[in-house]
């Protein structure tokens, strides 16, 4: 379902107690480059570190939840910027809304299709995702021999 495909439970567990992480400490903990964590934070709204008086990013511990999160989207499951920003959007607002039978997805801007918002159950969301991993492994196949 849903909720099992953007959960990150071990990678959570091993963050450490602090309210803030700076930017490097956020870059060796996900282990990617602080410059893939700025520019993250224009892809992804959800993403808003802090400040400093000194200019330095401090991120929250949701903040760095939701990044790890996106890391798992884009690196594991493959998606695009626009699939992750959708699909992050819908487990924040399934964690929101308890969990509905239901979730309503709304289409994103141009950047990947202009449709009207439609309704899909997790399970035919779930089904689509294995379809799409399925079409990507064919795709892969057909890229090495061409």
């Amino acid at each position: 379902m849903v909720q099992d495909i953007l959960k990150v439970e071990s990678e959570e567990s091993t963050l450490p107690d602090k309210r803030y992480f700076k930017i490097g400490e956020t870059s060796s903990l996900l282990g990617v480059k602080p410059h893939v964590l700025r520019y993250w934070e224009t892809e992804f709204p959800q993403i808003r570190p802090f400040k400093s008086k000194t200019g330095q990013r401090l991120y929250r511990r949701r903040d760095v939840e939701a990044l790890m999160k996106i890391q798992k989207l884009l690196y594991q499951e493959r998606f695009t910027i626009a699939g992750a920003r959708l699909a992050l959007r819908n487990s924040l607002t399934m964690e929101n809304e308890s969990l509905p039978s239901e979730t309503t997805l709304e289409a994103p801007t141009l950047e990947v299709l202009a449709l009207p918002a439609f309704v899909i159950d997790p399970q035919t969301y779930a089904s689509l995702l294995a379809a799409k991993a399925d079409l990507e492994a064919i795709l892969l196949k057909l890229e090495e021999n061409f």
